[in-house]
């Protein structure tokens, strides 16, 4: 079976942890043998490689085609306009994409299937491109494209147009797939397959060797804050925590246009001496952030299924988290830890005594992180995907009024 995957979601070597969850889901794919595939990521058009455009610096320097890990990846362009941006996005996106989907057609990659991720725009340009190379797709919902695009009435209509025209609709959480249901979508076209984590990558080092690692005095508790430095995630609360929280020194690992802010808060509060700023870790660094801390906290406002949280239950590292979305599917034994009651400063210190009180044993939070691994996620990609091409084949053949 031949998957054209199709998301702007999707690393590079500009952006090397941008998306990195939706190729991880490929390579798991991939690993069965049982699929070929090629990404189309497309890229917004910014003409200026210089370090002071800031992201958009990224885009023009992300390269047009590249090989990651095997996969071969295609970056066209489309024109993202402020302002009407939202609006025009997903035909914009589909229109960029075209062309270097044909091309790949004409090379021979005619593939069975349009896997896309995001709903919007990602999943409606996609429904777009469906339709053009008469190609069967499905739409994979990931966090806000969900619950926070579906607020403005024209985008929520093209999400649930473009649902009624794929094949299958999936959640990472059920709790997205709800969403998608409540807003109109046919519930029987509804899938939830929830990100796995890789355990290999992932796993636990010792505690004070990690720390050893990473320059952090070997004693002490250490509380980790992992994500884009932007208010969604909640590093702010994190930080305002601190003051609850003597002895506890926080590590922020993430970059992004907050970083200013949020280091001007730790001044303001006196508790700059004990946040330590990481800056962007690789995924394979990680485990050993992970490693050294006591917990990790997330203390997002919204999240669909949230990577990270496994990554840390994975290396023995329980979590204190905000109770939203996908979050309580995750979070849902006292071995991968607590929830927090709000999602503020106190809650979250609260949370971290919570936690301390009856602190689980690493072996138990990497043995519920075993439990998420990806077989099940793949094995049911593979039996949702040939279901939608046999039955898309079925569907061409009664066109035809081929009944053999």
């Amino acid at each position: 079976m031949k998957v054209l995957l199709f998301s702007s979601l999707y690393p590079s070597a500009a952006r090397p942890i941008h998306g990195i969850f939706v190729e991880t889901r490929l390579r798991e794919l991939l690993k069965t043998g049982e699929v070929q595939a090629k990404v189309v990521a497309p890229v917004p058009w910014f003409p200026f490689k210089a370090t002071r455009f800031g992201e958009y610096a990224l885009f023009a320097a992300t390269p047009y085609v590249e090989q990651r890990n095997g996969v071969e990846v295609h970056h066209p362009r489309y024109l993202l306009l402020p302002k009407v941006g939202m609006h025009l996005a997903p035909y914009a996106m589909a229109l960029g994409a075209l062309p270097a989907i044909r091309r790949l057609q004409r090379q021979g990659f005619d593939f069975d299937l349009i896997d896309a991720h995001y709903y919007y725009p990602d999943g409606v340009a996609a429904a777009l491109l469906a339709k053009w190379l008469g190609r069967p797709f499905v739409v994979t919902a990931r966090g806000t494209d969900l619950n926070l695009i579906p607020q403005y009435p024209f985008p929520r209509r093209l999400i649930l147009q473009a649902a009624e025209q794929a094949s299958a609709s999936i959640g990472v959480c059920q709790a997205l797939m709800d969403t998608l249901g409540d807003l109109g979508a046919d519930r029987t076209k509804l899938n939830t397959l929830r990100n796995g984590v890789d355990l290999e990558r992932f796993e636990p080092e010792d505690r004070s060797e990690a720390r050893q690692r990473l320059g952090l005095p070997v004693q002490g508790h250490y509380l980790l804050s992992v994500g884009h430095l932007i208010e969604r995630k909640g590093h702010h609360i994190a930080i305002e925590a601190l003051p609850y929280l003597p002895g506890v020194t926080l590590l922020i690992a993430g970059a992004g246009p907050d970083e200013g802010t949020l280091k001007n808060l730790a001044r303001r509060l006196g508790v700059a001496e004990r946040v330590r700023w990481a800056g962007v870790v690789s995924q394979a660094e990680l485990k050993w952030w992970y490693s050294a801390a006591d917990a990790l906290t997330l203390c997002s406002s919204r999240e669909g299924w949230a990577n990270v949280l496994l990554e840390a239950m994975a290396c023995g590292t329980p979590v204190v988290a905000t109770d939203i979305w996908g979050t309580p599917e995750v979070v849902s034994t006292p071995a991968a830890g607590v929830l927090m009651a709000r999602r503020d400063a106190q809650a979250l210190a609260a949370a971290w005594g919570r936690l301390h009180s009856q602190l689980p044993v690493r072996e138990a939070t990497r043995a519920h992180a075993e439990v998420f691994s990806w077989d099940a996620t793949t094995q049911g990609q593979l039996q949702l995907f040939k279901k939608v091409v046999d039955a898309w084949a079925c569907k061409r053949c009664v066109f035809r009024g081929d009944t053999t």
